[in-house]
């Protein structure tokens, strides 16, 4: 039987929590500083397993020795963005909390495969990286995999086809730097520039790039949830289930498309162990270009976090 923690109790974190319960993927913890946030969310939930058909068990906790032993740590912990915000703008004060957390997970759960949520994501899952002192496969972020099926559904939209047959790929940073990628993307193996013109194309790469922030102006409190969970659920069946499935992830790279030591959105197989492999995929000029803009926004943000201890701590 697995284990599995969610840290934050917020839209993201419960909502996870609930889709991993109707998955029945093993035992579940809700973590959250805010006493009582979590256990009546937790209880929510499993009120709901008899009408559901769903036999799981939910810990919610403001403790966090109640996550030892976890399989899988998941990191919704923080702050959501308002209107006007962007995710670096998030930083500061996510940062901070982060750091807690990894502390914890440390002690706790020192074997575990991490999954980051929590924005600015990249900066987030770096940070993360190097405060745990983690194998770099067992730290990863879920961004690439959400960007991408936003992609995948404003396709599937423009066109009037099933969701199911569009498959998308968006590589770089989570946020205005991210990099959606139209020659790998397909719907039933046909590339959708046999559907749509460049010019409808480039429209949808930018409202991919916007879909965050149109949200987040729609619900003017909060953010995204429903898509973010279901995203990083995905991830979770593809650990538990030890299937290979090759999707974007905000993973540490060393070397990989010419970059190092930055935590940013790239192809990779993730199994049981978490990441197996990165893929690097043959881009265009102009996509390079984009990829390496991406980077140097990211790596600006992480020039922001004083990380220095960590490193000198974890890194041989």
């Amino acid at each position: 039987m697995k284990k599995v923690s969610v840290i934050g109790a917020g839209n993201v974190g419960a909502s996870t929590v609930q889709r991993l319960a109707e998955r029945e993927v093993g035992d579940i913890v809700m973590l959250d500083i805010v006493p009582g946030l979590p256990q009546g969310k937790a209880l929510d939930i499993m009120q709901a397993a008899p009408l559901m058909g769903y036999d799981s068990n939910i810990k919610g906790t403001n403790d966090y020795v109640d996550i030892e032993g976890s399989d899988i740590v998941i990191i919704t912990a923080g702050i959501a963005r308002k209107p006007g915000m962007t995710r670096e703008d998030l930083l500061k004060i996510n940062g901070k909390i982060i750091k807690e957390v990894c502390d914890n997970i440390r002690l706790y759960a020192p074997k575990s495969i991490i999954i980051t949520v929590t924005n600015p994501l990249d900066i987030i899952t770096y940070e993360v990286y190097h405060c745990t002192g983690f194998d770099k496969k067992r730290v990863f972020g879920m961004s690439g995999l959400l960007d991408s099926s936003r992609f995948a559904y404003f396709i599937a939209q423009e066109i009037g086809c099933s969701v199911k047959d569009v498959d998308a790929m968006v590589l770089g940073g989570h946020g205005d730097s991210m990099v959606p990628l139209p020659q790998y993307t397909t719907v039933s193996g046909i590339p959708i520039s046999e559907f749509l013109s460049q010019e409808t194309v480039d429209r949808i790469v930018r409202r991919t790039i916007d879909a965050g922030a149109e949200i987040v102006n729609l619900l003017k409190e909060g953010s995204a949830f429903y898509a973010p969970s279901a995203a990083i659920v995905s991830m979770v069946d593809a650990i538990i289930n030890d299937s290979g499935r090759v999707l974007p992830a905000s993973v540490y790279l060393e070397g990989e498309y010419g970059f190092h030591d930055i935590c940013m959105g790239v192809p990779v197989k993730l199994g049981k162990n978490g990441i197996e492999k990165v893929i690097e995929l043959k881009l265009k000029q102009e996509q390079l270009i984009a990829l390496s803009k991406s980077e140097k926004s990211i790596r600006s943000g992480i020039e922001k976090l004083n990380l220095d201890i960590y490193k000198k701590a974890f890194l041989v």
